[in-house]
């Protein structure tokens, strides 16, 4: 009888009220529940205070999430930020040495959004803090302005690389994806594999070639309202086997 992986979720720190709260999006939980099949383990952003080998040692993959906050710009020798833009230094000190240890441990990995930007960091890569300023960039931000189903729904196609590992889970050359997001790749970390690009160059999805297991990030959001997307259904059932593989060999 196969064993129901567990998937640990790093959480944010937010201050709620005057309160520090770890949170995770419930999107993110129900597509790692209902997609991968598995069960949602949320990490708390406690930094050097969590033991990781014990954390990943008890997780069969790991999945990290999209958030309003960006990477601190130092930990990719960038510029200081534009004033009011939001960080979470919790959350980097946990997964920035996370990532690296779960791959090396051959754990399946899923980075979505914000976590694209930390496994791309990670690996010693570089951000463009505002890729609509950047010559030659499209507008790849959503208007916060507009409904939610506005915001998540299409806003341009991704080209996949033949032969990679969404092309194969896709089986075809080309997604409709939403796009929400301010920041980019600028340099793509060392160990790190090009897997989908927009129409303007800009770096979509990508692999860590030396993993073991499935270890892929995205820019886009595939948890959006993932089980009426057929790429995104796809997507959450290949990590949740590679994950459900894991579990039961270990």
């Amino acid at each position: 009888m196969s064993r129901v992986p567990l998937i640990g979720i790093p959480a944010d720190r937010r201050l709620y009220g005057k309160h520090p709260f770890h949170m995770v999006g419930e999107k993110y939980i129900e597509a790692v529940a209902f997609g991968a099949r598995a069960i949602p383990l949320l990490i708390p952003a406690l930094g050097a205070g969590l033991d990781l080998p014990s954390l990943l040692e008890a997780c069969d993959g790991l999945l990290l999430t999209g958030s309003a906050s960006n990477v601190e710009p130092f930990h990719y020798g960038g510029p200081a930020s534009e004033p009011g833009t939001l960080h979470d230094p919790n959350r980097d000190a946990t997964t920035l040495p996370l990532i690296p240890q779960a791959i090396a441990q051959g754990l399946p990995l899923l980075a979505i959004c914000r976590g694209f930007q930390e496994m791309n960091v990670a690996f010693g890569g570089t951000l463009h803090q505002r890729l609509h300023e950047v010559e030659g960039y499209s507008d790849h931000r959503e208007d916060e302005e507009s409904p939610l189903e506005v915001q998540y729904g299409p806003a341009h196609e991704v080209l996949l690389e033949p032969g990679g590992q969404l092309h194969a889970i896709a089986g075809r050359d080309r997604l409709q994806v939403n796009s929400l997001h301010w920041q980019g790749i600028d340099k793509l970390g060392l160990g790190l594999q090009v897997e989908a690009r927009a129409p303007d160059g800009v770096i979509e999805a990508f692999r860590a070639t030396a993993a073991r297991s499935f270890a892929v990030g995205l820019q886009w959001h595939p948890e959006w309202q993932f089980a009426q997307n057929p790429f995104s259904s796809a997507l959450f059932a290949a990590f949740g086997d590679a994950s459900r593989e894991r579990a039961n060999l270990r």
